[in-house]
């Protein structure tokens, strides 16, 4: 599986809207999987005072993370793949 960055605007959402948000993201990813679209939300970075927010999923493709997240309906602004890039332990 490849590693998508999803980027989002979100101005003035709240810490219970963005949680909310996560656990749609999760519960979508285990349902697309179980129907054999293999995709799963890694984590995500917010950033308070811009509301931006970037999330990383594993998936197939960008459309299926792209799928996943209408499905959940969390808005977006690109789905891009990129690079998890973590240091060595």
């Amino acid at each position: 599986m490849q590693t998508y960055l999803v980027e989002r605007s979100l101005p003035g959402i709240s810490m219970d809207q963005l949680s909310a948000a996560q656990q749609r993201a999760i519960q979508t990813a285990g349902e697309m999987s179980a129907q054999g679209t293999p995709v799963r939300y890694v984590r995500s970075t917010f950033v308070p005072d811009s509301g931006q927010c970037m999330c990383l999923f594993e998936g197939s493709s960008a459309e299926d993370v792209k799928r996943l997240n209408e499905k959940a309906a969390i808005p977006f602004d690109r789905v891009v793949e990129a690079m998890d890039l973590r240091p060595a332990s």
